[in-house]
């Protein structure tokens, strides 16, 4: 995996991360390295399902390793708030296969 000034311009924004095994990991960038390892803060995970709303499980200050990422994306933070999580419903992605 590259890193190019992608990621250089979302350092203390606010992205969303799909790691390999289908979790979506929302924070504040603070860094990363050449190995795309990347460190976020004040994150949650966001948990879809079918059945009930989303849960945000807080994880805080938070570490992943570049090879068990599978997309990073900036967020639209004005956008994210005006969501309903608790009312949204999808299924769980599911892992990526290599």
């Amino acid at each position: 995996m590259a890193t190019g000034p992608g990621l250089e311009s979302l350092v203390d924004q606010t992205i969303s991360v799909i790691t390999n095994d289908g979790r979506n990991i929302v924070g504040v960038l603070k860094g990363f390295d050449q190995a795309t390892n990347i460190i976020l803060d004040e994150s949650h995970e966001r948990v879809y399902s079918t059945k009930e709303g989303v849960q945000q499980l807080v994880l805080g200050l938070y570490i992943i390793r570049g090879d068990n990422i599978s997309v990073v994306g900036e967020l639209d933070e004005e956008l994210d708030s005006s969501l309903d999580l608790s009312n949204l419903r999808a299924h769980p992605l599911k892992p990526v296969i290599h």
